[in-house]
C-alpha cells in the first residue's frame, strides 16, 4: 500500500500527476469550441485575445487562493470541504449540489459532445450509414459515440486512482504535445496571415459592450475551469502542504501560456469574419494553415485530446459526492469505497448516469452559459473564506500577494456574474434556481442523517 489511508482513500499522488490533472481538467471543450462564438459577439480579435489574458490572470489568482485553502484543508471535495469547514455545511452542500449537476457531469457531457463534433468534421461520411435521413443519422451516431466514451472512461477509473492517474498522465502529455506542435508548426509553416489582426471593427465600451465582455469572460472562465482541480482530491495527495499549491500554480500557469498561443494561432489562421460562430475552430484553423487533409487529421487528434479533460472530470467529481455522503448530506451509497480498487465506485457510476442523460437531452451551446454562471458562484465564496482562515491562524501555506490576489478574484468573479446575468438572464437565472433547489434538498438529507444517527445510537 503506497501512502497512508484516510477514510478509505490513500495519499498516493505527487506533483506530476496532480499538475497533469489540473492541466487535463482545464484544457477541454472550452478552448477548442468557444473562440469562434466569442468572435461572433466581440468582432474584434485584439479584444478577444485580451479577454483570454484577463481570464488567465483571474484563474491564476484563484489557483493561488486555492493553494492556501487546499494546504490548510487537504480533504476530498474541494469547495465542499472548504465551505463546510469555514462557513456552514449548507454552503458546502450547495457547492456539491451544483457540482453534481453542473460542475462535473455537464462538462463530461460537453467534452463528449465536443469529441463527436470534431469526429464528424474529420469523417463526415463515416457517421452517415445511409439508413435514415442524413441529419437524423448524424445526431444519433454522434450521441452514441459520446455515450460510449463516457462509459468507457468510467470503467477505466473504476479500476483505481493509480491506474486512472497513469491513463490521465499519458492523455495529458499527448494533448499538450499536440497543442504545442500545432502552435509551433502553424506559425513556422502554416499559411496564415497577420493581416487578420487588422480588424476595422472597433469595440464600443458602452453598457451593451460591457455586458458582452462579462458574458465573454464567463465563457472564457468556463474554458479555464479546472484551475482548482487538484484541490478536489486533497485526501489522496502526498505532502499536501507543498504539492497542492505547487500543482495548482504549475498547471494553471502552463495552460495560460498554451491558451494564449492557441488563440493567437486561431486568428492568424482564420479571418475574424470566417471564424465567427464556428464551434470546431481548431479543425478549421488547421485546414486553413495546412490544407484539407490536415483539417481531418487535426480534427481527429483534437477529438482524442478531449479524452483527457473528460477523464479528469470523471476522476474529480465522485470525490465531491463521496465527501458529501460521508458527512450525511448525500445519498449514503455514494460514500461506498470499492473494497479492491479503493475508489468511490458508486459515486463514479452515478456521475456516469447523469452525464449520459445530459448528452441525450442537450448540446454544448445550450449548456455553456448555464455552466459558466453556475461554476462561478462557489469559488468566490471559497476565496472569501481565506480571510476567515487567516484570522483563525489556520493557514499552513501563505500565498504571495495577500490580500490583493483574493480580492481581485472576488471582485472580478462577481462582476462577471452580474454582467453575464444582464446579458443572458434566462440561463443565468436557471443556474440560480439550481442553487436554490439545493436548499430544501440539504434539509431533507440532514433530517435523514440525524434520523439514521439516532437509530444507530438506539440500536447500540
Amino acid at each position: 500500500m503506497s501512502g497512508r489511508t484516510e477514510n478509505g482513500l490513500q495519499r498516493t499522488l505527487g506533483v506530476f500527476p496532480l499538475s497533469n490533472i489540473v492541466i487535463a481538467n482545464m484544457i477541454g471543450a472550452g478552448i477548442f469550441t468557444t473562440s469562434g462564438l466569442l468572435m461572433e459577439n466581440l468582432k474584434n480579435p485584439w479584444v478577444m485575445i485580451l479577454l483570454w489574458i484577463i481570464g488567465g490572470g483571474i484563474a491564476l489568482c484563484g489557483a493561488l487562493s486555492y493553494g492556501e485553502l487546499g494546504a490548510a484543508i487537504p480533504q476530498a471535495g474541494g469547495e465542499y470541504a472548504f465551505l463546510s469547514r469555514l462557513f456552514h455545511p449548507l454552503f458546502g452542500f450547495l457547492s456539491g449540489w451544483v457540482s453534481f449537476f453542473v460542475g462535473f457531469s455537464a462538462p463530461i457531457a460537453a467534452s463528449a459532445i465536443g469529441f463527436s463534433e470534431y469526429l464528424i468534421r474529420a469523417f463526415p461520411s463515416f457517421l452517415q450509414p445511409g439508413i435514415l435521413e442524413a441529419e437524423v443519422e448524424v445526431q444519433i451516431v454522434k450521441k452514441f459515440f459520446a455515450v460510449f466514451i463516457i462509459v468507457s472512461f468510467t470503467l477505466i477509473h473504476l479500476r483505481g486512482i493509480e491506474v486512472g492517474a497513469k491513463v490521465q498522465n499519458f492523455l495529458t502529455i499527448l494533448k499538450v504535445v499536440l497543442i504545442v506542435f500545432l502552435i509551433t508548426a502553424g506559425f513556422l509553416w502554416g499559411s496564415g496571415s497577420l493581416s487578420h489582426f487588422d480588424s476595422d471593427n472597433g469595440y464600443l465600451f458602452d453598457f451593451g459592450g460591457w455586458k458582452t465582455i462579462g458574458l465573454s469572460l464567463m465563457w472564457i472562465m468556463f474554458a479555464f475551469s479546472g484551475w482548482n482541480a487538484s484541490a478536489y482530491i486533497g485526501s489522496e495527495v502526498k505532502n499536501p502542504r507543498k504539492n497542492l499549491p505547487l500543482s495548482l500554480l504549475l498547471g494553471t500557469g502552463g495552460v495560460i501560456i498554451l491558451y494564449f498561443g492557441l488563440n493567437f494561432l486561431y486568428v492568424y489562421a482564420v479571418s475574424p469574419e470566417k471564424m465567427s460562430g464556428v464551434i470546431s475552430i481548431g479543425g478549421l484553423a488547421a485546414g486553413n494553415l495546412f490544407g484539407q487533409s490536415f483539417e481531418s487529421l487535426f480534427s481527429l487528434l483534437i477529438a482524442f485530446a478531449l479524452f483527457s479533460s473528460l477523464s479528469a472530470f470523471i476522476i474529480l467529481g465522485p470525490r465531491v459526492y463521496y465527501s458529501m455522503a460521508k458527512d450525511g448530506y448525500f445519498f449514503r451509497f455514494a460514500s461506498k469505497v470499492h473494497p479492491r480498487f479503493r475508489v468511490p465506485s458508486k459515486s463514479i457510476g452515478l456521475q456516469c448516469l447523469i452525464a449520459v442523460i445530459i448528452v441525450l437531452t442537450g448540446s454544448f451551446d445550450q449548456i455553456l452559459t448555464y455552466m459558466g454562471f453556475s461554476l462561478g458562484i462557489f469559488p468566490i465564496l471559497a476565496v472569501i473564506g481565506i480571510f476567515k482562515l487567516r484570522r483563525s491562524q489556520q493557514s499552513t501555506f501563505k500565498m504571495p500577494g495577500f490580500p490583493f490576489v483574493p480580492l481581485l478574484y472576488i471582485l472580478s468573479g462577481f462582476s462577471i456574474l452580474v454582467l453575464g446575468l444582464l446579458e443572458q438572464p434566462i440561463p443565468s437565472l436557471i443556474a440560480v434556481l439550481t442553487v436554490l433547489l439545493g436548499i430544501p434538498a440539504f434539509f431533507v438529507f440532514k433530517k435523514k442523517y440525524r434520523k439514521s444517527k439516532s437509530t444507530q445510537k438506539l440500536s447500540s
